[in-house]
């Protein structure tokens, strides 16, 4: 590598790291989040949940099975940046189609690679999240703060809007009719519903809840997504989900459609100080105990004894080993869970869950 593919990450807090570009070259601000997975990066880079963010792996090598479109979870990259410490030009795997770093390239995705990615992953882990920028220019000593100030204003508005599907489509032709809204849905949500004979009706986020129950659905699912449940952009949303559970029939939030759900039966959601991205997140189900190691993607929790209406008879469901913090809410009829059990670019553990959903959806039209 020369001079002309040196790269800086500058951080809110004033640190810089220098490396070098690989994929696209150039200059992108976002906020700075780490995922652990080991595997699943191609998953990583095609979620959409990673929206307006800068993904930085932690695992050192990554891209060594190549680009394989097969396994992606969108069409689209969902991150803005992506920083390895040592990104695998020559990928061996007879389904790779190419190397990570000319993929990026051609989709205009600025990698960065070479930094010490241990030390800027503790950093997160120790101040929590924040913005950096990634640029070609090291910063002087004169117009560091004024990089900082700029970084520190950055934020992601309207994710959902921004990922989210603009027309209705479907998929399969099953006998149960599952309405999905998609606030950045993930294909293995798809796939596994169509695995288990659904008919499935894609329909964009600020579907109206009289738009969805027109097809008369037999069971709602609730997509994972970007940014902050609790923004203003999603109120719509927030009022659409609160009009479906009055349908009386059972919905399953995933990830950020568990924390959607979650503000519509009345709870409060806040900001984890570095959330859970990763293939190894340990959760408790609290009726008997077990643990299951889940795939998860988020930076946002449901406060667990936040309930501020009566109305919602809920119990928490799952709660997340290592911190303590909700990872599942059941309402009866609906229930949620924050990881996704679709488990694609992570463990099986927990995929009986659309199982669970089609049971209630059976026992619900049995009544």
């Amino acid at each position: 590598m020369g001079d002309n593919d040196r790269a800086y990450l500058i951080l809110e807090n004033g640190t810089v790291f220098e490396g070098n570009f690989f994929g696209a070259q150039g200059e992108i601000t976002g906020e700075l989040v780490f995922a652990t997975g080991m595997t699943g990066y191609l998953e990583t880079f095609t979620d959409q949940s990673y929206y307006g963010q800068i993904v930085l792996q932690t695992f050192p090598l990554i891209g060594n099975y190549g680009v394989i479109p097969e396994d992606f979870e969108s069409s689209c990259v969902g991150p803005r940046a992506y920083i390895v410490k040592y990104p695998c030009e020559t990928p061996s795997n007879f389904r790779s189609r190419d190397s990570l770093g000319a993929f990026l390239k051609e989709r205009g995705i600025i990698g960065l690679h070479g930094i010490d990615t241990r030390s800027l992953t503790k950093i997160i882990r120790q101040s929590g999240v924040m913005n950096g920028k990634i640029s070609p220019s090291k910063p002087s000593s004169a117009n560091l703060d004024q990089i900082r100030d700029e970084i520190k204003k950055y934020s992601i508005v309207n994710p959902i809007a921004a990922v989210s599907r603009l027309e209705t489509i479907t998929l399969g032709n099953g006998g149960r009719k599952i309405a999905l809204l998609d606030f950045g849905a993930k294909r293995g949500m798809l796939d596994a519903l169509v695995a288990r004979n659904c008919e499935v009706w894609i329909f964009p986020y600020n579907t109206s809840a009289e738009e969805i129950m027109k097809v008369e659905p037999d069971g709602i699912l609730l997509s994972n997504g970007p940014g902050d449940p609790a923004d203003s952009g999603n109120r719509k949303i927030v009022d659409t989900i609160r009009d479906l559970i009055t349908k009386g029939i059972p919905i399953f939030g995933i990830c950020m459609g568990h924390q959607l759900l979650a503000l519509a039966n009345g709870y409060k959601t806040r900001k984890l100080k570095f959330g859970h991205r990763g293939t190894n997140q340990p959760v408790k189900d609290t009726q008997n105990g077990r643990v299951y190691i889940t795939s998860q993607n988020h930076g946002y929790e449901v406060i667990a004894d936040s309930l501020t209406e009566s109305s919602a008879q809920c119990v928490s469901s799952f709660v997340n080993v290592n911190d303590g913090s909700c990872e599942g809410l059941d309402y009866g009829v609906s229930f949620s869970v924050q990881f996704h059990p679709e488990a694609r670019g992570g463990p099986l553990d927990t995929n009986f869950l659309f199982d669970v959903f089609l049971k209630r959806i059976d026992d619900h039209a049995a009544k």
